[in-house]
């Protein structure tokens, strides 16, 4: 019954958000893919709070943090005074105490391809800038739609895109599956995502067997999202050295195997076009190897 009410509330606000109102001012975002829809809308200059985990644009690094995605800090936010929070869909619990706190919010979806763009609508309507959001949301979808009318390979090369793994071992391994939006980039981009044909999970996780098995024809290998510059040269040479004892595998045989260069790959908000771009590349083997 509580599952059912919290649910009911999050849909009667975003509701309620998806009316005219005036334009908010003071605007705390609880995690990094809200965060950078924020400052793609032009709110960049009213948001006053964001997430441990924001860190682009850089400017947001110097930012008030108020706790993790799941669980933010809601004193925190009740010290910086805003006219707005923004969450995600998943944190329905949050959700209700900051009601019972009597501070507007909107709850938004960020789970497939489809939700980046409903998502900075609804930020849209509920901060009272919905021409500006449907101005940005449309440019990013024909960035988009520009990338998916590249010319096809066929057959599609087969992608493994790995979201995380232990740092120094082949174990771990979790990967982008069927229903995620990096699941989309992929078919965007010209591939076809080898996991969702053993899964059907967002993000399964994958034995190294599995994989040998799988053979995939590109593998994009990831990079910590809060890694340097310099963390992401060495982490990549010491992937690219575990995955040279699998030459069965096509993707290394072949020279196909690429660290994730930015943490934009992993962050469904409005860099999606970029990244879809930069997979693109990659499958079709334009990245320099």
């Amino acid at each position: 019954m509580r599952l059912n009410t919290l649910g009911f509330l999050a849909i009667a606000v975003c509701v309620l958000a998806g009316q005219p109102r005036e334009e908010s001012r003071r605007i705390v975002s609880t995690s990094p893919s809200t965060t950078e829809m924020l400052f793609a809308l032009g709110l960049g200059d009213r948001v006053v709070g964001v997430s441990n985990f924001c860190r682009y644009p850089p400017q947001v690094q110097a930012l008030p943090k108020v706790g993790t995605i799941l669980r933010p800090d809601l004193e925190r936010v009740v010290t910086l005074r805003p006219d707005l929070v923004v969450i995600t869909d998943r944190n329905l619990e949050f959700a209700a105490r900051l009601t019972a706190a009597q501070i507007s919010f909107v709850t938004v979806p960020t789970t497939t391809l489809k939700d980046v763009s409903s998502a900075m609508l609804r930020i849209g309507d509920a901060a009272g800038i919905p021409a500006e959001a449907r101005t940005a949301v449309a440019k990013m979808e024909e960035r988009l739609e520009k990338v998916r009318r590249l010319p096809q390979i066929v057959p599609r090369p087969r992608v493994l895109l790995i979201m995380g793994r232990t740092a120094d071992a082949l174990t771990g391994i979790v990967a982008a599956g069927a229903g995620s939006y990096l699941n989309d980039l992929v078919g965007i981009a010209g591939g076809a995502n080898i996991v969702s044909e053993v899964s059907s999970l967002p993000y399964p996780q994958l034995s190294l067997e599995s994989i040998l098995k799988l053979d995939p024809d590109v593998i994009v290998d990831t990079i910590d999202m809060g890694a340097t510059e310099t963390e992401r040269e060495r982490r990549n040479a010491e992937g690219q050295e575990l995955w040279r004892r699998y030459r069965t595998i096509s993707a290394v045989r072949n020279g196909r195997v690429r660290a994730a260069e930015t943490d934009a790959l992993f962050v469904p908000g409005p860099r999606v076009a970029e990244s879809a771009e930069w997979l693109a590349d990659v499958i079709r083997g334009h990245v320099n190897r």
